[in-house]
């Protein structure tokens, strides 16, 4: 683990504030207990002052928060004061109030898996409720096909068949069949969000490592292995244990060369691919409130890669303006109370911050694209669960507009690929994002699946061999198909401005 020294010395290079506990280097104690209060229809107004019982800390271009005292309950009673993630556990295991640490029953509201995960699931539900059993809820269930789908690989698309059969005998009603492209949705992640499977308050489990994506609609979310899925499928409900908080404080105006997905990257490579293990991680502050939804998703998509349990964004009037028309299932949002305890904060003026990719291999290996301007590429990938939403693709055409030299690959969402051919990008004459791809050398968009960003089976497209710029989520030696392989993850916009020059391009040499 980095030094306080070398932490603070990290943030003043990258122009971020990072508060660092005094004394024991960042081992802090678990917190006390908290208590859950009544039900709520409505968010309260979130407030920026927290307490750390047991730790002071000192700030790094950031001013000292101050402690404050909480008052004992008139009751003689002390309540004590719960994070997002905390009150959604308490919910759904019932109690009144939880410890981090502490291993509760929560009950789930969704569990979604696809065609890699489900047919291990599957197996294990058979197995271990019987062969004829029925899943405890066939509407909370979600199958979902994105991963190996378009291939002739026969292993792959029996898996699909398994789904499909699966479907059937369950009478499961979400079932995304790729056989039927008006029903099908693509990438499952973001999939569940346009289909209104992601609603504040609630418990939402995946067999996929991003399904924290969902975190940015304010509930909890996270990834889990076939055994649990298993499990859950039978029961409706997994033990969990609870999760300390982390708290990250996202404040400033975002720069117009500056994409959400800087930020994740910025705060992976502040706290490495280790920081968040088995945490939650918040995000709060005037930059959140001002992003849109799919900004959040690819905040919380990549919590995961610091070793987050979940990641969590309140949810705001953009949050349920986003759901509105979505689903007619009624939810209790929730938000940290202001006393709340957070293992540790972190805060970033994101005015201050430059784009930055990280270098092969890992996720933390962060760099500031204009210091990697001699590295040559050969493919571009602008597409997946992380960078591959309509407004990613927006962002990479606004940019591709500007010149039309050099080639790269999309990948997306169906819903999102439909959106490629009929909305136009601002500043490119009416232009559509396909028509700009196209002009600029582009392959054509092509059917969403999630294959190139794992590496599928040998024909999938994409299937990376080469020095790649890419906007997804890893950049482990194999992850996109290869082991030799060199993956420089970025956002839309240096994807797009890298696809153009034929380096890895920091995009401020086209967005003035």
């Amino acid at each position: 683990m980095a030094t306080v020294a070398t932490a603070a010395a990290a943030a003043a290079r990258h122009n971020a504030a990072l508060l660092v506990p005094k004394g024991d280097g960042g081992n802090l104690p678990v917190l006390d207990s908290g208590f859950f209060g009544p039900r709520v229809a409505f968010v309260p107004e979130f407030s920026p002052t927290c307490t750390q019982r047991n730790a002071s800390v000192r700030a790094v271009m950031a001013p000292p928060q101050l402690q404050q005292q909480r008052s004992p309950a008139s009751s003689g009673i002390v309540k004590h004061a719960l994070t997002a993630t905390e009150k959604i556990l308490a919910r759904a295991s019932e109690k009144t109030q939880l410890v981090p640490g502490e291993n509760v029953w929560v009950k789930a509201d969704i569990l979604m898996t696809h065609d890699v995960g489900a047919p291990g699931t599957i197996g294990i539900f058979k197995r271990e409720f019987g062969k004829d059993a029925k899943v405890w809820d066939r509407e909370k269930v979600v199958l979902i096909p994105d991963h190996y789908i378009f291939t002739a690989d026969e292993r792959a698309n029996r898996n699909v068949d398994i789904l499909r059969e699966f479907a059937l005998e369950q009478d499961i009603k979400y079932f995304y069949d790729i056989k039927d492209r008006s029903n099908f949705r693509g990438v499952c992640h973001v999939a569940l969000a346009q289909e209104g499977h992601c609603r504040p308050g609630e418990v939402l489990f995946g067999t996929d490592s991003h399904t924290c994506n969902a975190g940015a609609f304010g509930q909890f979310a996270t990834g889990i292995g076939n055994t649990d899925a298993g499990f859950i499928m039978g029961t409706g409900q997994l033990l969990i244990k609870v999760p300390p908080t982390l708290r990250f404080v996202l404040d400033g105006e975002m720069p117009k060369h500056l994409l959400t997905k800087d930020l994740i990257l910025q705060i992976i490579g502040e706290i490495s691919v280790a920081g968040a293990t088995y945490k939650a991680m918040e995000f709060v502050g005037s930059a959140v409130d001002k992003m849109t939804m799919e900004d959040r998703m690819t905040l919380c998509n990549m919590v995961v890669e610091a070793g987050a349990k979940n990641g969590v964004v309140p949810a705001d009037s953009t949050t349920f303006k986003y759901l509105e028309g979505k689903t007619s299932i009624p939810y209790e949002p929730v938000s940290s109370d202001g006393a709340a305890s957070f293992l540790q904060e972190y805060r970033f003026d994101v005015s201050k911050l430059e784009p930055v990719v990280a270098k092969p291999h890992s996720p933390d290996n962060r760099g500031l694209a204009r210091e990697c301007k001699d590295v040559k590429i050969d493919r571009v990938y602008i597409g997946s669960c992380t960078g591959g939403k309509t407004e990613d693709f927006l962002a990479a055409a606004e940019l591709m507009a500007i010149s039309v030299s050099s080639t790269f690959v999309p990948n997306d969402n169906l819903l999102v690929w439909l959106d490629l051919f009929t909305l136009p990008v601002p500043g490119a004459e009416g232009l559509t994002c396909a028509e700009v791809f196209t002009k600029a050398g582009c392959d054509t968009p092509t059917a969403p699946s999630c294959g190139a960003c794992l590496g599928g089976p040998q024909d999938t497209y994409a299937r990376m061999n080469e020095i790649c710029v890419s906007t997804t989520n890893r950049n482990f030696p194999g992850r996109m198909g290869n082991k030799d392989a060199q993956i420089y993850l970025a956002s839309p916009y240096t994807a797009a401005a890298s696809a153009l020059t034929g380096f890895v391009t920091d995009p401020r040499e086209f967005l003035s």
